[in-house]
């Protein structure tokens, strides 16, 4: 049997949470390792286990993996959460990366000295921009592509309760992915991920933000 995937990150959600979304719905076992100091994060880079002086990094199947998008297209390609051919390839990109972006605009939430100007950004954007895509594609199909659970669901149900712990209500105009919602947090794998004890990590808070702050030796305001 292979070893369990390795995710060193911080104790937070940020880029390594859809990694910690992708591996449990896959079903496979990972462990983690929590940077907690600077001298943790300055000997993967003296060892040279950043490509690019970042995390998250994933050590699996014998590599190293940084880039999120990269991990996470390596992860659906093994574990059957990507597409069958070229242009459902293309589809599921293009669904994560439009996710991927909102997410984005939500994490770094912590590090902004006034988020109420993002906050109200982050739902006109979702709501006008994101969601309506998500809502027509799933007017009908079951999944977003390719009639097969993948690497788009996946973010989607994480972005959507992401949003929901900001904006309560926000899917009240979007059935079809509320109900895509419901469906999702049933499979067995996300349920159990939801429960409390779970690696999935609670929204960040000020212990967080001192951290990443101090391993990485930031400046704020970003």
């Amino acid at each position: 049997m292979s070893e369990k995937p390795v995710l060193y990150y911080f104790n937070g959600r940020g880029k390594m949470e859809s990694i910690r979304w992708l591996l449990t719905v896959a079903e496979v076992e990972f462990d983690e390792v929590l940077l907690t100091t600077r001298e943790q994060y300055e000997k993967l880079l003296n060892d040279g286990a950043l490509m690019f002086q970042q995390v998250p990094l994933v050590e699996m199947d014998g590599m190293k993996l940084i880039q999120t998008k990269a991990i996470l297209n390596y992860i659906a390609e093994k574990y059957n959460l990507h597409a069958k051919d070229p242009k459902e390839r293309v589809m599921i990109n293009m669904y994560s990366e439009g996710l991927t972006d909102l997410m984005e605009m939500i994490m770094i939430l912590p590090f902004t000295p006034d988020p109420k100007p993002k906050l109200d950004n982050i739902q006109s954007k979702a709501k006008e921009r994101y969601l309506p895509v998500y809502e027509k594609a799933l007017t009908g199909p079951v999944y977003l592509v390719g009639g097969k659970l993948s690497l788009a669901d996946v973010l989607l149900v994480e972005c959507t309760l992401m949003l929901e712990e900001k904006f309560p209500d926000i899917l009240k105009d979007f059935p079809n992915i509320k109900s895509f919602q419901g469906r999702m947090t049933q499979i067995p794998a996300i349920s159990r991920f939801l429960q409390p004890g779970s690696k999935r990590k609670p929204a960040p808070d000020e212990k967080y933000l001192k951290n990443v702050v101090e391993v990485l030796n930031l400046k704020l305001p970003l």
